[in-house]
């Protein structure tokens, strides 16, 4: 397991959390997802974290092929 994990966005759409994790890791970038929504009411935040190494280009493709809005 990889160690300074870095915080890429925030965002409440699970599946388009999904979508972004997914993608960077077709691109050889590895990333994980942390949910912080509550389970019944589907609020809250949902985290996702690149490698501190792989976060500059995880931004540029995500930036380059989403429109991409953090909901922080």
């Amino acid at each position: 397991m990889e160690t300074n994990w870095v915080k890429v966005y925030t965002l409440t759409d699970a599946i388009r959390t999904e979508l972004y994790k997914q993608f960077l890791e077709e691109n050889g970038i590895p990333a994980v997802v942390l949910n912080k929504q509550d389970s019944a009411f589907k609020f809250g935040k949902i985290e996702l974290y690149v490698s501190d190494v792989n976060f500059n280009e995880a931004v540029l493709l995500l930036a380059n092929n989403f429109d991409i809005v953090d909901e922080n």
